[in-house]
C-alpha cells in the first residue's frame, strides 16, 4: 500500500548462481557514482543455513559490471577457502 503512495518499488531478490554447492547472490551497493562489489554466499549444513557477506572496496560504473565481478570474486573465495569462509 505505501509503495503505491510513495512510488518506491522493492527490487526482487536476484536468482543465485550455484557454484560448488554454494549459492552466490549479487548484492552490489550504490556508492559515489558507481557500484561497490558485494555478494552474499550461502550454503546449508545439516538443515542450518550459513551465510557469508563479501564486500570489496572495488567500485565499477554499472550495477551489472559490479555483479559480474562479485560472482567472480565469490567463486575465487570459495576455491581458496571452501567451507572455512563460514568460520
Amino acid at each position: 500500500m505505501f509503495s503505491k503512495l510513495f512510488g518506491s518499488k522493492a527490487k526482487p531478490e536476484p536468482e543465485p548462481e550455484r557454484y560448488e554447492g554454494f549459492a552466490i547472490y549479487p548484492a552490489s551497493q550504490k556508492d559515489n557514482g558507481g557500484y561497490r562489489l558485494a555478494a552474499r554466499i550461502e550454503k546449508e549444513f545439516g538443515g542450518e543455513l550459513k551465510v557469508h557477506h563479501l564486500i570489496r572496496a572495488d567500485t565499477l560504473n554499472t550495477e551489472e559490471a559490479a555483479n559480474e565481478a562479485a560472482f567472480a570474486k565469490a567463486k575465487q573465495l570459495i576455491d581458496q577457502m571452501g567451507e572455512r569462509i563460514f568460520n
